[in-house]
């Protein structure tokens, strides 16, 4: 029998999803204990126990300088500039995608645009970003927003145009506007596509994130690892790179969650 034909059953899949985390962490405490055992002060692998004192610290303790906790306060100013930009994202790439997916005219006026805009570099326009906007909140949504939209109009746009002509031929034959088959034909279909391209971007909208807050910013995920790192802290900023994806995972599985509860048909189809 081919390998490529030979499916594993669901304990054996386990254990080979296991496999490389297990792996890591072998290598990692291996790597730790000969350093440690060279060194006992050495900072850069630091062993389990210091790493679960800095996270009782830094999650579950409240600092004496800002009387708060840190690792919540920096989680949900973190999520809150994500979770703002992914929305402007997310609308502004649904209305633009159908419009550029489905007119002729605003697939001449802004397909082009939109190419362009996409391949360019979103860390080089930080800078501008910071002296435009300035430093607070908007600048580090607007890094998000401009890193992200882009990419999913033109997928978006990719699967309105592979929708099946006849389904707009029969929908204006039946009467339809075009207002109606946007909402009717195109959108339904479009909706499940959508949460796709949002997985898709949930590590570049991270990416910019962490960048923004390493910049400038005085709270947030990415601005506690730059903090510390002068410090060379590994045993903090080791337990926040596992806590940011820990939320990004989240996020992921949130979203494929969604699409499967939303959209059944979505999953059937891909299933076949």
């Amino acid at each position: 029998m081919r390998l490529m034909n030979l499916k594993p059953g669901r304990q054996v899949a386990f254990y080979l999803a296991a496999l490389p985390f297990v792996l890591l962490l072998a290598a990692y405490l291996a790597g730790s204990g000969m350093r440690l055992a060279e060194n006992p002060t050495d900072k850069l692998l630091p062993a389990l126990s210091s790493m679960a004192q800095a996270v009782k610290h830094m999650g579950f303790e409240i600092d004496a300088r800002t009387g708060s906790n840190l690792m919540l306060t920096d989680t949900l100013a973190s999520l809150g500039r994500l979770g703002a930009a992914l929305a402007i994202s997310t609308v502004a790439a649904l209305l633009l995608s159908i419009a550029v997916g489905l007119l002729p005219a605003a697939t001449a006026l802004l397909a082009p645009f939109i190419n362009v805009v996409s391949i360019v570099p979103p860390l080089a326009l930080l800078p501008i970003l910071f002296i435009v906007m300035g430093l607070g909140e908007n600048s580090k949504i607007g890094l998000i927003v401009i890193g992200t939209l882009p990419c999913i109009i033109r997928d978006l746009t990719m699967k309105v145009q592979e929708l099946p002509r006849e389904q707009l031929i029969k929908a204006q034959t039946l009467g339809a506007s075009t207002w109606q088959v946007a909402l009717r034909v195109v959108l339904p279909q479009l909706l499940p596509r959508l949460l796709d391209s949002l997985r898709l971007q949930l590590g570049p909208a991270w990416l910019f994130l962490i960048a923004a807050e390493a910049i400038a910013s005085d709270s947030g995920l990415g601005y506690r690892i730059f903090l510390v790192r002068r410090y060379l802290a590994m045993d903090v900023i080791i337990p926040y790179v596992i806590w940011i994806t820990l939320l990004a995972f989240l996020m992921d599985a949130g979203l494929r969650l969604l699409q499967r509860k939303a959209f059944p048909w979505f999953a059937a189809v891909r299933a076949a």
